[in-house]
């Protein structure tokens, strides 16, 4: 059983590059059913029996099938796509032949450290604001429906609702790892160079890697105060290390530096599985009509509360 803090059995050897480095070069997928922090019901738990992961798998895949049609008008209409378009995999990742109940396994409970007190002061007028200025102008909205980078780039990379696949290529000099959501790209140099001075930020951080025996080991930093991880800030540090354990499998593992933010640094682990298909040019802004009709909206519900406002006002 792979516990926090042990490495992958050794038993199975990795392909090499030219350069003596492990392989990880292919297409990849990170979609599971795992959820990120573990659900109360499975409290201290890491893994489950066979038995019990099939049954959450059911009702997990049950409980977000997006093709229901109960809880009434309104819920069906937030329900949105139907749920061919959702990927999110069917099964809870596996690590060492164990089911995970979650991604985090440090600390113990499998759960988000709290917030500092400044970090939820933060927050909660970052909240305030949003709803406030939710879409007075295009800035207003969110990264990723701009079109300018996708949470799956991150780091740290997690999967969300759909296009959780990515492609890597290597050489001796760098890693590319290519998103398929907004094709992002990252380029991790492994020369050795330093982090960026720290008044240049970057969306996705400034990323720089090196090799720990068969493992990639990604340091990143100089994250813009907009990216906000989990409430995180500018100072989000990030370590990420690759190890390659089977044929199909790339362990993936991260940590979460951010005292500003975080009580304590946390640490998660997923998995990258080998898939066949091709990652194809994604289209973002080409036919995207939502922020148009976002704006739109927010202009249209101002109006009706400015005419409610002036008849309340002529029936007093």
């Amino acid at each position: 059983m792979l516990l926090s803090g042990q490495t992958p059995s050794r038993a199975w050897t990795p392909p090499r590059t030219p350069d003596g480095h492990p392989d990880l070069q292919g297409t990849w997928t990170n979609a599971t059913l795992t959820p990120l922090e573990r659900p109360v019901e499975f409290a201290r738990r890491l893994t489950l029996t066979d038995e019990e992961a099939a049954a959450y798998e059911k009702q997990r895949i049950a409980a977000a099938n997006m093709d229901r049609r109960d809880g009434g008008a309104e819920a069906d209409v937030e329900r949105a796509y139907n749920d061919v378009f959702y990927d999110r995999g069917s099964h809870l990742i596996r690590v060492d032949g164990y089911k995970r109940t979650s991604m985090i396994v440090d600390p113990p409970d499998g759960r988000i450290p709290p917030l500092t007190p400044e970090a939820r002061k933060n927050l909660e007028q970052n909240r305030v604001e949003a709803r406030r200025h939710s879409a007075d102008r295009p800035a207003d909205r969110s990264p990723q429906e701009r079109c300018i980078y996708s949470a799956r780039a991150g780091p740290p990379m997690l999967a969300a609702m759909y296009n959780n696949n990515y492609q890597i290529v290597q050489t001796p000099e760098s890693v590319m790892i290519f998103v398929e959501e907004i094709h992002d790209l990252r380029i991790i140099p492994l020369d050795g160079r330093p982090h960026l001075p720290s008044n240049i930020r970057k969306w996705v951080g400034d990323s720089i890697g090196h090799w720990e025996g068969d493992t990639l080991v990604v340091d990143t930093t100089n994250f813009t105060s907009k990216t906000r991880f989990r409430g995180s800030g500018e100072n989000l540090h990030v370590i990420e290390r690759f190890t390659r354990v089977s044929p199909d499998t790339i362990l993936y593992r991260f940590t979460i530096d951010d005292p500003s933010t975080f009580t304590r640094a946390w640490t998660a682990e997923s998995t990258f599985l080998a898939v066949s298909e091709k990652l194809y040019e994604y289209a973002c802004h080409e036919g995207n009509y939502a922020m148009v009709d976002i704006l739109r909206g927010a202009r249209l519900a101002e109006k009706a509360a400015e005419e409610a406002g002036k008849k309340g006002s002529s029936e007093r």
